[in-house]
């Protein structure tokens, strides 16, 4: 892995935000984290539920991507990270309104985000929008909300259907949880309450980490109680609205109407193991419905981790390098 350039933290307030609800924010915190220089090609990196851009700064996705020589070199191209609305720096309940923040979604996320670039950083095209997870959600509506704003666009881990199925219904276990619990106490409580350490934790070990990959960490019921208890015993340093309005934000997720608007070069990678998007829900169909698409599955291995096998970059970075040098230029 090589090192990439420093990190450049900004942020920008848009004024009188309005949310797909009519919600208005008089001030929406934007925040973002760049790389390279803002003469370079314009790259768009989306980050996962519960996470922010810093995420994507880890080892196993930037340092595998944006050092010398690398697909996305920041000495070649501007990386742009924002921190989607709710997450990171970005405003989000837990800054003071909490439940009083108004209810956004995947749509209202990429709206803000678009605006940040267009009305703040002034970039006119974008060479790609890739994201991981929520990022890869946000991906798909990107492709087909400003259709010729980018060259290419990479959603990973994350499908062109509506949210349903496992998916849906292990993100309403945690949403059900922590608004059932008392310690809650609509949105006012003093102190975390646990059900969201609990209920994130029994979604991340039912939604992640593969099979083979959690059998080689827990391989005997011993081992297994070890993971689960370091698991249930971890720190939470999340705020439990803050996690409610994200994983509430997915609800209306459905860019299946929209595939046939989709110009850009498209490339959906996904693992054969994901436990939140298998493959057998339709991939191979829908990806047709995409003029320019194609999609890539990684196999399973005791290799991969499950969902977040996206996330390391080993797997793909190739693939992606090719699509960077090979995709046309699309005129925005």
């Amino acid at each position: 892995m090589a090192a990439h350039p420093s990190p450049v933290e900004g942020s920008w307030l848009v004024r009188d935000f309005r949310f797909h609800t009519g919600q208005v924010l008089p001030e929406l915190r934007l925040a973002y984290t760049t790389l390279g220089d803002p003469g370079g090609e314009p790259v768009l990196i989306l980050h996962g539920t519960n996470q922010s851009a810093a995420s994507m700064l880890a080892p196993p996705f930037g340092g595998e991507l944006f050092g010398p020589g690398q697909p996305l070199d920041a000495g070649r191209y501007y990386l742009i990270l924002p921190d989607s609305i709710g997450t990171g720096r970005s405003s989000k309940p837990s800054d003071g309104l909490r439940t009083g923040f108004p209810k956004y979604n995947y749509d209202d996320a990429v709206d803000a985000q678009y605006r940040l670039l267009t009305e703040h950083l002034g970039i006119r095209h974008l060479r790609l929008v890739l994201g991981n997870s929520m990022g890869g959600m946000q991906t798909w509506l990107w492709a087909q909300k400003v259709p010729r704003y980018m060259d290419i666009a990479v959603p990973m881990g994350a499908l062109p259907i509506e949210m349903s199925g496992r998916n849906w219904m292990m993100r309403r276990l945690i949403i059900d949880s922590i608004r059932n619990d008392p310690a809650w106490m609509n949105g006012n409580y003093t102190q975390q309450p646990k059900s969201a350490a609990f209920a994130y934790a029994y979604f991340a070990l039912a939604t992640n980490g593969g099979n083979l990959g959690l059998h080689q960490l827990a391989p005997t019921r011993a081992k297994a109680d070890q993971l689960l208890d370091q698991r249930l015993n971890a720190s939470f340093t999340g705020d439990a609205n803050d996690m409610l309005y994200q994983f509430e934000s997915s609800a209306d997720y459905n860019p299946s109407q929209g595939l046939e608007r989709i110009e850009a070069t498209l490339l959906a990678i996904n693992t054969a193991d994901d436990e939140r998007n298998p493959p057998e829900l339709g991939l191979d169909r829908e990806i047709r419905r995409v003029k320019h698409g194609r999609a890539m599955l990684i196999a399973a291995s005791d290799q991969t981790v499950g969902h977040g096998t996206t996330f390391h970059a080993k797997f793909w970075k190739q693939e992606l390098a090719a699509l960077l040098e090979g995709a046309p230029r699309c005129a925005g």
